[in-house]
């Protein structure tokens, strides 16, 4: 996989449930891009979003530089993403444009519907991406793979379907995360860092490693082919 691309609905949604894997790929010489459909700058209990946005830009801009990845910003509106035609291909454009080889989005269960709306955006995109005969902008790459992180608003019938040993890239994901407000604890009182480093060290302990991040995967790649039961 060459190039790692994450799609979340808000800046920081994928650094803190994605950052360590993605940090991780670009250490072993990887490339990675966060691509965030908003801002989130409506989530601020203080601030209007004309205030919140340009400082989740820059906070974005440092977490993705810290992860060593790029970052692409699209044009949604925080709380009103919607899964339709015009969205999945302009996210499938963004996919062609980058060619993005492996994709990381949301969960399809979530209490925040922008999750669950990029959720679908996403998947159905990966494969308009992969169209060889849509004639869009960019020429078609085909995405090889597709991943959903783990998160505390999409945990619903979340399945983790295999993890990711994320060891040696801890210290490089904090330091991502900790570049927004939020997860520093200055926006609102819930402790994403502790609970998103303890979720490491748990999904860490369940595969017999130090840290770890959790996926699931499509049904429709749930197979394997062996030889035998024991091959």
């Amino acid at each position: 996989m060459k190039h790692l691309v994450a799609v979340g609905a808000h800046a920081g949604d994928m650094e803190i449930t994605a950052g360590a894997v993605i940090a991780g790929h670009v250490r072993q010489g990887g490339r990675a891009t966060l691509v965030h459909l908003s801002l989130g700058d409506k989530g601020h209990p203080r601030l209007t979003p004309a205030e919140y946005g340009p400082q989740k830009r820059t906070e974005a801009e440092r977490a993705a530089a810290a992860l060593g990845a790029e970052v692409c910003f699209l044009d949604f509106r925080d709380a009103e993403i919607f899964c339709s035609e015009a969205s999945i291909l302009t996210v499938a454009d963004t996919l062609r444009a980058l060619q993005a080889d492996a994709v990381i989005t949301h969960w399809r269960e979530s209490i925040h519907p922008d999750h669950s709306e990029c959720h679908r955006i996403v998947t159905e995109a990966t494969f308009y991406a992969s169209v060889p005969h849509l004639p869009r902008p960019h020429p078609n790459h085909p995405v090889r793979a597709l991943y959903y992180a783990e998160n505390w608003e999409d945990r619903f019938g979340f399945d983790p379907y295999l993890s990711i040993d994320v060891s040696e890239d801890v210290a490089t994901w904090e330091q991502s995360v900790t570049q927004y407000a939020l997860f520093r604890g200055e926006v609102v009182a819930w402790p994403y860092l502790d609970y998103y480093r303890s979720l490491l060290r748990l999904r860490g302990c369940l595969c017999g490693k130090q840290y770890a991040q959790a996926f699931a995967i499509p049904d429709r790649d749930k197979h394997l082919v062996r030889s035998s039961l024991v091959g």
